[in-house]
């Protein structure tokens, strides 16, 4: 019925098409979250879900021509994700553990790759080109559930300050291992000879990339200036938006140059309000990339055999993945943090909070699909896809389990907030007094407002907006 309507549609008005797809994309993706957040899961999952229930292979709802329409949304998603992870470089807290942490990176990413290389390389004996791109993926690892179940449990201390560092480093070495690898791969595919040059001139790409994302940071924050709140939005998706034109127009990834972006601004403007207001402005964009990522998603092919691994199920191929690269995270963070002489709590449970794997991952996946094309980017993208699905299922649990194990939240009142357990003349205080002066104390800590940061950051901008137009002036008799 619904196919009827849309094949109807679609021949009396495409623009009618395109508007009532993405219309259903962000509906049906609020209405997942309603039983995700029943089921204590991610935004995240819900609207990979919800592409994959849309899609060809279950309800159909989302025409082909629109979702290939849509390919643009990871670049834009990606360039989000990044400059929201850069304000995590602050100078002044790197200094403090700058070095540690990438240790900890290095040591926990190339142990990823390095296990599920074996796995897919050596093992299930895949193309070299194709082993390596999936590696390097593994790298990756998603700071939005991570972020998020930070904020739920308010957990703080050295756990938490060394684990956001360790995620925008994280991503940093990812692109950097993916860009050298799916150029070695497109190199391979077209059937140029392999040179020193296919390997180095990614990473020189991506030296002028970093560069080029902290020039518009510098700029950015000069245009930002003095400017009213509405217009400090407006210039920064300007420049979002068009440092991923150029990045799509050189093809390569804005991931790198974003972060870079955010991070330059973060320490000259020395001013978070403004990744407060693209937090809240940037969810609808979010949603739909994730959703369309399920749209692409292929069921047949993860259940058979593709070209481009020969006679390995893909199914296999995302097993060994999903387990190789949270071994590799677990084992690495541990042996990083043993050579940094870092905290038993760290060192324990660190690796447990680096399983979950999603927004980069799958917009560096359907950036290489789209660079591969042909079976082997559908292969890529339906193994990343799929394991992201498994880690968005496991990795908030995992990590909010690895915040509690390192004390950095508690569900006890007495470890929450601590008050003299002895009077001033020194008798033992009561439980009953004790309580109250642990309630007391929490009430103290809250703050007077509940809205949320991000929210008041775009209200404060509308009020602005509103106020600066101008009122007509049969308003002002009817004022009168």
């Amino acid at each position: 019925m619904l196919r009827e309507i849309y094949h109807d549609l679609q021949q009396s008005s495409p623009v009618a098409t395109i508007i009532i797809s993405v219309a259903f994309m962000l509906f049906f993706g609020f209405l997942m979250t309603r039983i995700t957040k029943k089921l204590r899961l991610p935004n995240v999952t819900a609207y990979i879900v919800t592409g994959v229930l849309m899609g060809p292979y279950c309800l159909d709802l989302i025409p082909g021509q629109v979702i290939g329409g849509m390919d643009f949304l990871a670049d834009i998603a990606l360039a989000f994700i990044a400059f929201s992870t850069g304000q995590y470089f602050r100078f002044s807290a790197l200094k403090k553990n700058g070095v540690k942490v990438i240790i900890i990176t290095i040591c926990e990413a190339f142990l990823a790759s390095g296990i599920v290389f074996v796995l897919l390389f050596v093992v299930l004996h895949l193309d070299l080109v194709f082993s390596l791109v999936l590696a390097a993926l593994a790298a990756a690892t998603s700071s939005a559930s991570t972020v998020m179940t930070i904020r739920q449990t308010r957990a703080k201390g050295d756990f938490v300050d060394t684990l956001l560092q360790l995620i925008a480093v994280d991503n940093i070495v990812a692109l950097l291992m993916y860009s050298t690898a799916i150029s070695v791969a497109a190199a391979t595919i077209s059937g140029e000879p392999f040179s020193l040059t296919s390997v180095f001139m990614p990473l020189l790409t991506n030296v002028g990339v970093l560069l080029l994302g902290g020039v518009f940071g510098f700029f950015m924050k000069l245009m930002i200036e003095d400017r009213s709140t509405d217009n400090r939005l407006i210039i920064a998706v300007a420049f979002l938006f068009a440092f991923c034109g150029i990045c799509a127009l050189l093809e390569i990834s804005p991931l790198l140059g974003c972060m870079s972006m955010g991070t330059v601004y973060v320490n000259i403007a020395a001013d978070d309000k403004l990744f407060k207001q693209l937090n809240y402005f940037s969810p609808p964009i979010l949603l739909l990339y994730f959703v369309r990522s399920g749209l692409n998603f292929d069921l047949d092919a993860l259940f058979g055999v593709s070209a481009a691994t020969g006679a390995v199920p893909l199914l296999l191929i995302t097993i060994l993945y999903f387990f190789g690269r949270i071994i590799g995270k677990y084992f690495g963070s541990f042996l990083g943090c043993l050579f940094v002489k870092k905290k038993k709590e760290v060192r324990n449970y660190l690796g447990m909070a680096l399983v979950p794997q999603a927004g980069v991952a799958i917009g560096l996946a359907a950036l290489g699909a789209r660079t591969l094309g042909g079976e082997v980017g559908s292969a890529l993208q339906t193994i990343i896809l799929s394991a992201c699905i498994l880690y968005e299922l496991i990795g908030p649990a995992c990590a909010k389990l690895s915040l509690y194990l390192s004390g950095s939240y508690s569900n006890k009142l007495e470890e929450i907030v601590t008050v003299d357990e002895t009077t001033e003349s020194g008798e033992t205080k009561s439980s009953l007094d004790l309580l109250i002066e642990r309630i007391q104390k929490i009430q103290e800590e809250i703050p007077q407002h509940t809205v949320n940061e991000e929210e008041l950051a775009f209200t404060q901008a509308a009020e602005e907006h509103y106020n600066a137009v101008p009122i007509p002036r049969h308003h002002q008799r009817n004022r009168r």
